[in-house]
C-alpha cells in the first residue's frame, strides 16, 4: 500500500514537471516566433504611423472646417432672406406677451386680494 502511493505521487510530480516544461517550452516557442525589429526598422515604423495619424488628423480638420463654413452658409442664407430676423421677432414678441399676461395675472390677484381684505374689514 506504502509503494503504490509513493509510485503515484511520484506519477503526479513527473506529470506536473512535464506540463510546465511543455508550457515553458511553448511560450518561448511563441516570444521567439515574433520578429524581432532593428532599431532603424522601428525608427522607420514610427515614422510611418506618425505620418499615418498625421494624414488622419488633417483629414479630421479638413472635415471640420467645411463643416464649419457649410454652417456659417446656412445661417448667412437664412439671414439675407429676413428669416432669421423674423424668428427673432417672434421670439421677443412671445416674451413680451409672456411677461404682459403674467403682469395681468398678478394685477388681477392683487385686485381679488384687496376686494377680500375689504370684506374682512366689513364684517
Amino acid at each position: 500500500m506504502l509503494n503504490q502511493t509513493r509510485l503515484g505521487n511520484t506519477y503526479f510530480i513527473a506529470v506536473t514537471v512535464m506540463a510546465i516544461l511543455s508550457a515553458i517550452s511553448s511560450w518561448h516557442v511563441s516570444a521567439s516566433e515574433k520578429p524581432r525589429l532593428t532599431l532603424s526598422q522601428k525608427a522607420d515604423q514610427g515614422r510611418i504611423d506618425s505620418k499615418k495619424t498625421e494624414q488622419e488628423q488633417l483629414e479630421k480638420a479638413r472635415k471640420a472646417a467645411s463643416d464649419t463654413q457649410n454652417r456659417e452658409q446656412e445661417v448667412l442664407a437664412r439671414q439675407e432672406s429676413g428669416e432669421w430676423e423674423k424668428e427673432q421677432i417672434k421670439k421677443s414678441q412671445a416674451q413680451f406677451n409672456e411677461r404682459e399676461s403674467r403682469a395681468d395675472k398678478y394685477l388681477r390677484e392683487a385686485k381679488e386680494a384687496a376686494a377680500k381684505e375689504r370684506k374682512i374689514e366689513e364684517k
